[in-house]
Order: C-alpha cells, then sequence, then structure tokens
C-alpha cells in the first residue's frame, strides 16, 4: 500500500499543472468596454456638435431653464442641474466654474477665482451667474433642438445645443478618458470668425490658439492640433533696471504661485542666480525678479527659459465625439465641420421661420375672408357643430383660390374663436398691410434660404461686430530661438584636478582647484600622454595620469584652438599641430598623437580665440648637430583636425620647447547677423548682417522711447519691442534726432555723440507726452517737416532741414535747438547727402616692423572666430 501510495505521489509530481479558463458571462463580459465607453462618450470628450461635454451642456441647460435675467446662486443652479447630471455637486460647480473663467458665455458675479494666480473660487453659495448675451444668441433654439430623456426618464435635456459658433475651438478642451486623451487649445473669437467667413468663402485659412494667460508662443509645429503636434509657450520677461527683470504675461497652463515656485526651485538647485522676487500680481501679472549686481540681465532671461516654468512645452490633441464615437481631426478639420453645421442649424432656423410666416399669413387671409365676406352670419340659423364647421367651410371656398395650401378643420375651429369685439372692430386695410408685411418676411426668408452662404456670412460679421470688442488675440506670435542650458546655466560649483594621479572631479578640495562649473557642463581634459576625452562633471572621474589642461567644453566652438607639439613613440620625431575640437562622443579616449607607443606631448596650449605664440625650439647635444635652438610661430602652421599627424619638427631628441612670445588671434573679425523672426542676434548667417566685429566693437541701439544705449555684442541678448535702430556703433559718428517736449509744445532738433559706454541714456526730454519723431545716424542727414493748415492762412510749403548745420554736435543731455514756431503737421526723414565715411583703423591691422625682431602678421585662415585680448592657458615641459 505504501508503494502504490509514493507511486501515485510521484506521478503526479511529475504532471504539468493545467491551465483553466473560466468563460466570463452575464454583467461581467462586456465590463470594461461598458466603463471605458462612458467615461469617453458621457464625461472626458467634447461633442463636436456643440462643442460640450456632457456636464456643460447639462449646466447651460439648467440655466437656460432658470434663466429671467437676474443673477442665481450657483449652488441653486448646480442642485437643478443635478436633475439632469447622475454625479456629484462638486463635479458640477468645477465645471461651471472653469466655463465661467473663460469668460464667453456665462455672466458672473461674486468670486470665482484667478486664472493667473490659481486663486480657487468662493463656495458655490456666495457666487452668482446668469447667462451672457452672447450665450443667449448662439447657444439656444428649442425649436431646431433634439430631446431626449434625462437619465431617471422624469424630464427632457437636450442631445446636442445648436450652438452656431465654432465654440469648442474658442474655449477650448482637456479630458482624459479610458485609453485616450483629448487637449484642444482655446483660440481668438475674432480669429475663428473670420475663418469661418474664409471656409464660407472657399478661401484657405490657417488659425492658431491664443491663451487668456497671453505670454508668448511658437506654433512653428503646431500640427494644426493634431496628435505629435507641439506648442512652445513663454512668459514674457522685459529688463525693468540693470538689476530687475518684470514678468508681465504667463506661458498657458502656469500660474504665479507655480512659476514662482520653479524659479526658486531652480534657484535653490543652483541653475539661477536671484536675489528676491516679488509677486505684485492684481488685475495683471506682475512679478520682479531681483538679481545681484554685475549678474548679466539677458543671460537670466535665458537662463529662465532654460531651467523654470517660464517657457513651457504643450501638446496638443485634437479628439471630440461624433456619431458615438472618438474622432481624432485638426482644428482646421473643426472649424469647417462647426462652420458647415452652423449653416445647416442656421437653415432649420429660416425653414421653421418661413413655416411660421406662412401659416400666420395663411390665418391672417383667412379672417379677413371670414369677416370681409361676413362668413360669421352663415351659422347663426346652425344647431349643430357639424352644421357649423360645414357652413364656414361652404362659405369659404369662392374666395380660397389664392391661398397655399387647403383649409383643415383646424382652421375653421380657428375662426370660430374670434372675438366679435375683434370682427366689430376690423380694419381691412390693417389686415391687408398685415399681410403684405407677411408676404415681405416671407419673401427676405425665402431669399435667404436661396442664398445661404451670404447670410451665414452676415451672421458670423454679425457676432464679431457685437461681440468682438475687447477680444483681440492677447498671446503674440513669435519663433523661439532654442536657448543653450550649458550656455545660461550659473556656475553653482567648484571643478578640482588631481594632475599627478589623474582625477577630476567638484569633490577634491584638497587638490588643484580649476574654477567654477555647473553640474550640467561636460569637461574636456588633455594628458601628457597626448590623450583627450570629455565627460560629464561628477564628484570624482578617473581620466588617465599626467593630466596637462582641463576646462569646461563648448559644443561647435570653432574659436578655442589648441596648439601642441609631440613627439611621436619613444625615440620618434616631433611633430607640431593646431586643431580645434567642434564635436566628441563622451566618455570616449581620443589619441591625438600619431598613435605610436610612447608618445608624449612636448608642448601645449589652449587659446580662446584662436592666438598662434611664439614658441623656442631647444635640442638635446647628439653627434654632429650644427642648429640646437630655434623658433617657431603657431602662425604658420594651419588649423587642421584634430586627429591631423601635424607637421614635422625634428627628428632628433628635444630637450625643452620654451613659450618666447604671445600670440594674437589669427582668426577673422566675427561676423554678426540679426534674425528679426527671432529677435535674437547670431553667428550663422540667419537674417540680416549687421557686420564685422572685434573685441572691442559695440552696438549701438536706440529705442522709440528716446533710450540709447552702446552694448558688446552677444547671441544671448535681448531686445525690446520698441526698438528702432541696431547697428555698429562708430564712436565719432554723431546721432541725430527731432523729438517733440510736452511740456513746452515745441519740436526740438539735437545731434550727440555716446559719451558713456554700456549706459542706457535718454536723449530726449521725460515731461509727459515727449515723444521722439525721428532719428539717423547717417554723417549728414536731412529731414522734411510737413506744416498743418491753419484758420484763415495759406499752407506754408515744406521745409527741407540740412540737421548738420541746424545744429552743432553737443551733449546728450542737452535740450536742443527750437526746429519752428509754426504748427507741424509731420515731419518725415529724407535721404542723406553723400558723404565718404573716415575708413576704421585697428592695431591688429597694422604690421609692426622691428630691426631685432620681426613681428609676422598672422595669416587668416576659414575658421571665424570673435576677436578679445583673453590669453590662451599654456602649459610647458
Amino acid at each position: 500500500m505504501i508503494e502504490e501510495e509514493n507511486d501515485d505521489i510521484t506521478n503526479s509530481q511529475n504532471e504539468e499543472p493545467q491551465e483553466t479558463i473560466t468563460r466570463v458571462t452575464g454583467m461581467y463580459k462586456d465590463w470594461f468596454l461598458d466603463y471605458a465607453s462612458y467615461v469617453i462618450l458621457e464625461r472626458a470628450v467634447p461633442a463636436i456638435e456643440d462643442g460640450f461635454k456632457p456636464v456643460q451642456r447639462r449646466i447651460m441647460h439648467s440655466m437656460k431653464d432658470l434663466d429671467d435675467g437676474r443673477y442665481n446662486k450657483v449652488a441653486n443652479i448646480v442642485g437643478h442641474t443635478m436633475q439632469y447630471h447622475p454625479h456629484g455637486d462638486a463635479s458640477i460647480a468645477d465645471a461651471m466654474v472653469q466655463i465661467g473663467q473663460k469668460d464667453l458665455l456665462i455672466d458672473t458675479q461674486g468670486n470665482w477665482g484667478n486664472i493667473l494666480t490659481g486663486d480657487s473660487a468662493a463656495a458655490s453659495r456666495y457666487i452668482e451667474a446668469r447667462l451672457s448675451k452672447f450665450a443667449l444668441d448662439v447657444v439656444y433654439n428649442p425649436k431646431i433642438t433634439e430631446w431626449q430623456a434625462s437619465y431617471d426618464g422624469r424630464r427632457k435635456e437636450p442631445v446636442n445645443l445648436p450652438v452656431m459658433f465654432p465654440l469648442l475651438l474658442a474655449q477650448g478642451g482637456e479630458g482624459i478618458a479610458v485609453g485616450l486623451s483629448t487637449k484642444i487649445l482655446p483660440h481668438n473669437f475674432i480669429e475663428l470668425i473670420d475663418a469661418s467667413i474664409k471656409h464660407l468663402n472657399g478661401k484657405k485659412f490657417t488659425i492658431l490658439p491664443d491663451f487668456p494667460t497671453a505670454g508668448i508662443a511658437d506654433f512653428s509645429n503646431y500640427n494644426d492640433g493634431n496628435r505629435g503636434g507641439k506648442v512652445r509657450v513663454r512668459a514674457k520677461i522685459s529688463q525693468l533696471d540693470k538689476n530687475t527683470l518684470v514678468i508681465t504675461e504667463l506661458p498657458f497652463g502656469t500660474t504665479t504661485s507655480s512659476l514662482i515656485d520653479s524659479i526658486l526651485k531652480a534657484n535653490d538647485k543652483g541653475k539661477i542666480k536671484i536675489k528676491k522676487i516679488e509677486d505684485n500680481t492684481a488685475a495683471e501679472v506682475e512679478i520682479l525678479v531681483h538679481l545681484p549686481s554685475g549678474l548679466s540681465p539677458d543671460k537670466t532671461i535665458d537662463a529662465l527659459y532654460a531651467f523654470t516654468s517660464c517657457e513651457s512645452s504643450i501638446s496638443p490633441l485634437g479628439c471630440v465625439i461624433e456619431d458615438n464615437k472618438p474622432l481624432f481631426i485638426g482644428v482646421s478639420e473643426m472649424l469647417r465641420r462647426s462652420t458647415d453645421n452652423t449653416v445647416q442649424l442656421l437653415k432649420q432656423e429660416l425653414e421653421i421661420k418661413l413655416g411660421e410666416l406662412e401659416e400666420q399669413w395663411h390665418f391672417a387671409s383667412l379672417e379677413r375672408i371670414f369677416i370681409e365676406n361676413r362668413i360669421y352670419r352663415d351659422i347663426e340659423e346652425e344647431e349643430t357643430w357639424e352644421g357649423v364647421i360645414k357652413a364656414i367651410d361652404t362659405g369659404l371656398q369662392p374666395h380660397i383660390k389664392h391661398l397655399k395650401r387647403a383649409i383643415t378643420e383646424d382652421d375653421i375651429v380657428r375662426l370660430t374663436e374670434i372675438r366679435i369685439k375683434r370682427i366689430s372692430k376690423f380694419d381691412i386695410d390693417k389686415a391687408q398691410q398685415k399681410i403684405d408685411a407677411l408676404e415681405e418676411q416671407i419673401a427676405e426668408v425665402k431669399h435667404h434660404l436661396e442664398h445661404l452662404i451670404a447670410y451665414a456670412i452676415t451672421y458670423f460679421t454679425r457676432l464679431k461686430n457685437d461681440y468682438g470688442e475687447g477680444r483681440e488675440r492677447k498671446t503674440e506670435i513669435r519663433v523661439f530661438d532654442d536657448v543653450d542650458a550649458t550656455k545660461v546655466v550659473i556656475r553653482n560649483t567648484k571643478l578640482y584636478v588631481n594632475r599627478e594621479e589623474g582625477f577630476i572631479g567638484t569633490s577634491l578640495r584638497r587638490d588643484e582647484y580649476v574654477g567654477d562649473c555647473s553640474d550640467i557642463d561636460d569637461i574636456i581634459v588633455f594628458t601628457k600622454a597626448g590623450k583627450m576625452m570629455v565627460t560629464k562633471v561628477d564628484t570624482k572621474t578617473f581620466i588617465g595620469k599626467d593630466i596637462i589642461h582641463v576646462a569646461v567644453f563648448k559644443k561647435k566652438d570653432k574659436r578655442t584652438i589648441y596648439n601642441m607639439v609631440y613627439k611621436d613613440g619613444a625615440k620618434g620625431p616631433s611633430y607640431i599641430k593646431r586643431f580645434a575640437v567642434t564635436s566628441i562622443t563622451r566618455d570616449r579616449e581620443y589619441d591625438l598623437t600619431n598613435g605610436n607607443k610612447g608618445s608624449v606631448v612636448l608642448y601645449f596650449s589652449a587659446n580662446p580665440n584662436g592666438e598662434a605664440e611664439v614658441v623656442t625650439v631647444n635640442l638635446r647635444q647628439a653627434g654632429s648637430i650644427k642648429k640646437l635652438k630655434w623658433d617657431i610661430d603657431f602662425a604658420d602652421i594651419l588649423i587642421k583636425g584634430r586627429a591631423s599627424k601635424g607637421n614635422l619638427v625634428t627628428k632628433y631628441p628635444v630637450k625643452r620647447i620654451e613659450l618666447k612670445e604671445k600670440g594674437v588671434s589669427t582668426l577673422k573679425p566675427r561676423k554678426i547677423w540679426f534674425d528679426d523672426t527671432v529677435q535674437r542676434l547670431n553667428v550663422d548667417g540667419r537674417g540680416e548682417l549687421i557686420g564685422e566685429f572685434r573685441g572691442e566693437d559695440k552696438l549701438l541701439i536706440i529705442n522709440q522711447s528716446g533710450v540709447v544705449k552702446t552694448v558688446t555684442p552677444e547671441v544671448t541678448m535681448h531686445f525690446d519691442d520698441d526698438m528702432i535702430v541696431m547697428e555698429k556703433w562708430v564712436p565719432k559718428k554723431p546721432i541725430s534726432a527731432i523729438y517733440y517736449h510736452g511740456e513746452k509744445d515745441i519740436y526740438y532738433v539735437k545731434r550727440f555723440l555716446i559719451e558713456n559706454e554700456n549706459k542706457e541714456e535718454y536723449f530726449i526730454s521725460d515731461t509727459p507726452n515727449s515723444h521722439l519723431e525721428i532719428v539717423s545716424t547717417d554723417w549728414k542727414p536731412m529731414a522734411e517737416v510737413v506744416f498743418a493748415k491753419e484758420r484763415g492762412k495759406d499752407r506754408k510749403d515744406n521745409l527741407e532741414v540740412n540737421l548738420e548745420e541746424f545744429i552743432a554736435i553737443k551733449g546728450i543731455s542737452a535740450l536742443g535747438n527750437q526746429l519752428t514756431k509754426d504748427k507741424v503737421n509731420q515731419i518725415n526723414l529724407l535721404e542723406p547727402l553723400p558723404y565718404e565715411a573716415p575708413e576704421e583703423v585697428h592695431a591688429d591691422d597694422i604690421e609692426v616692423v622691428d630691426e631685432t625682431n620681426v613681428s609676422k602678421t598672422a595669416p587668416t585662415n576659414n575658421t571665424e572666430a570673435e576677436d578679445n585680448d583673453d590669453e590662451g592657458q599654456t602649459t610647458l615641459f
């Protein structure tokens, strides 16, 4: 028995476990599909027909039920909506607040929250609402509304409201369902109407979002609101003074609170550096960001975009419900369908109106026939109701040939209901006038039906005229230039190196200090063995023994040129080379020598502006070598790739190489362009060429507000919207201006030179109503004065003014000379007089000759970079 039991146990252990499948039936069979369908159709995604989610539609229907022209408590509206919406009051109240904050359909009263600060609305028992005039105009028409039973069958609710406007695109919509989501961005009211009219006229149109928080947005990759598109939004940041930035508009999806929190977090992490933040937001946004002294405002603005919520990315996703199914379409197609739906609703409205007018005409005609021909007397002797009906019908027959439809019993019954008083006071002329007026209205409605598109265009134009005021675009459309985070991050940590052991990192505080860096920087390192590596900043990283150079690495840096002399192998010849490092693979070791074992770097320097020094080569005494010492100028060596072998220096052993003379830049002056699309400077040839700039050259900037300044050009610079002059500054070229003095009511002319570099100065009066009329940087500017016509006098002829002869050059703070005593209509800038400007001379353009030493002018190569006085780091061996 025991053996049999053991056999049974063994067999059961060898058998594989059987998989059991249980079929789900009954209420569980389609539970997930039912739930997903319910969430998609009844909660999260708006319908394309009216642009509403079910809760929004029920709120609007309830508000119409309660509408008497006065405000209702929101709590009362929420309670009324619960007759139609099978969910809690909180979800209804939240949805209603969101509609109210969009300031289109609901006229609000009380504290409805603030979309700028993120403050929530007061409790629903404290705030009130009523339908706006716009909502009453475009959302409702019971006669063309399709109705269905509410969830409990007690009431009727609309399947869709007959919205005759692209409401979904105007308000936007967002929702997360089961397996899909939707994010339709809000668009501009006026632009939507204009686009609808263009569609009706058969023209192409483009619509772009417009956000209630204003801000700046780049819609280059909007993709018509389809999946895969992207919108970049930014806060509007400007410079209040040299140590203060002001944020006046927010990117969509953020509030002042969340924006300030992101700035403080970036400051705590060391990405940016700020002194303090003030939030003065009330009706309009005003966040003051105070900077420590000595910090670049332009660089900080870019850092705010790179590391805080001042810039964010939004991914639109156009998903709507059509015929009880989710549909993914772009915003242009949404507008087309909404406009076409509006046309059909207008047609239904006209057809119903036509039917009503024709019924009124029909009965008015019957009434006239009935009274005018005194048919009511034919029923005096009738004793039965059937007899009355028949008598009236008989009396009408000779007079009804012109009617548009047959007479029914209901028509005759209505005639019997006419009161005696009305019959006695019946006026044939007034009755005919009424019929004529009805015929005119019928003709008008028929005309509209025959010209339905023109009628729809007139309808949209009326909406624009009636409700478009104050709804102009808020968000500025602009193409953004990408912010390189590595260029704007604050150097928030210190980098150290242990040259002998070959370690770099931020934790090696006992070793040699290299410089400040940020935790997102890349570090480039060179070793004595001729190896190079680029790696991320870390606490401690091993590179290789005998480190000779460490620095923060800049991608695509063509200005930093490395000069190197190395020995090829243990007993090989020595080579010289110059190269730039523009791109690499991080954490990969590169060999800068010829690759032979025992190679060693004899001389190395890193030159941030392509400087080419002169070095002295000293050889060891060996055999019959006659020349043991001579000079080499790196300017004679072409800049090539880092993998180049280089030029032969000597095949004999080198004792040492010494720096003899520091070099000058071998690079051309840097050409700078201004890209008006993104309002930024660049060195990549985009936009208009400003000029060629050396290290000491500056930009001249003049604003319409009468501010002038000179600045060192940097690609991170920002420019004010009212900038009217930006050019390369020529210090000896005067600036000429004509401005209006608000207090004196006089136009003044002045010419001046910039006296204080890098300082922002006003050159017109700061009195109220003062303004700059014209400004010129030409050597000999000309202006035309157009005089206003005075009463009783002939208009004076236009006056041409040579500004150079009119006034001498004075200080920037001088008032200037009065232009004229006569009343001026306008002042125009004319073509300047011809003048040959003096040629600019730079010190590095002059070849200096010395009897004892000839300093060669460095040959120009094809690498362009900025010319400045920075000295390269030099290491000798």
